[in-house]
């Protein structure tokens, strides 16, 4: 593994490098940093250069002033400008909830820099009619609340709730997730006070998809089996009817960490089948 910063504007994000093969940039979802799902990472480094990073806020990929506005399009560029420095060709992209929706906006705004982009229980509540949105818009609201009134180990649980975590089905060799140790804790306030209200508010609109139907980035939708009675499976079936496609399926549920050797399967297979 090789580790390396990168200057961006307003921070200096972190990053980690394995693997050889094609470049696939890998953008984490929820409080994920550049070590997280780290079997899956693992596994796809057998065939792909696996770039991980710390998105800014996150662990070691530090603002320069800690109290700056960071929005969805933030993310995007430092994404945008990450790629730029590592390669020169379109780059696969894997991203998942939250980083499935920075990874749309990045295609959308820099479609010239990906080649592929799997899509994995994307966090597009705008696709969604009025009703769709009102129901994310309630519950991240609710989680909100509890965040800010008990605290950060109340908002993952009931977070663990909205996204339906499922720890007792998963493969033999998968752990359990490890109680939350301080930088987790710091970088789950992180996300709760910061970068929740930058998802909920992410001007990625059904234009916006379209507008990837006839750009050149190839996008697959994809959703977790077990995602279907949560809000990000609707947001799945929204972006692939807008796309013209149907929903890849992938083991599992929406936490990556369950079925990493499945997963990492699929994915290869859904990245290198262009029939």
């Amino acid at each position: 593994m090789k580790t390396a910063t990168s200057a961006v504007p307003g921070a200096t994000l972190y990053y980690e490098i394995r693997g050889a093969g094609p470049l696939l940039l890998v953008l984490q979802g929820g409080d994920g940093d550049a070590g997280r799902n780290a079997d899956l990472v693992r596994r796809l480094a057998d065939d792909y250069t696996v770039v991980t990073y710390d998105r800014r806020g996150l662990s070691r990929s530090r603002l320069d002033d800690p109290e700056a506005p960071v929005t969805l399009e933030t993310h995007a560029d430092d994404a945008h400008r990450l790629l730029a420095e590592l390669t020169d060709r379109p780059a696969l992209l894997f991203g998942s909830s939250f980083g499935a929706l920075a990874g749309l906006m990045l295609a959308r705004r820099h479609p010239e820099q990906v080649d592929t982009l799997v899509a994995h229980d994307p966090a597009t509540a705008r696709l969604l009619d009025d009703a769709g949105v009102a129901r994310i818009t309630g519950e991240l609201a609710d989680l909100d609340e509890i965040y800010r009134r008990d605290g950060v180990l109340a908002a993952l649980k009931r977070l663990g709730e909205i996204v339906a975590a499922d720890f007792t089905d998963r493969e033999p060799d998968a752990g359990l997730p490890e109680p939350p140790d301080a930088q987790r804790l710091a970088n789950l306030e992180f996300f709760f006070s910061r970068d929740v209200t930058a998802m909920v508010e992410a001007p990625f609109y059904p234009a916006d998809a379209t507008a990837l139907k006839e750009s050149p980035v190839r996008v697959v939708t994809a959703a977790g089996r077990a995602s279907r009675r949560i809000w990000n499976y609707d947001c799945a079936q929204a972006l692939a009817a807008l796309l013209g496609t149907e929903i890849v399926e992938f083991p599992g549920g929406h936490t990556l960490s369950t079925h990493p050797k499945a997963f990492a399967a699929r994915l290869h297979e859904v990245l290198t089948d262009r029939g």
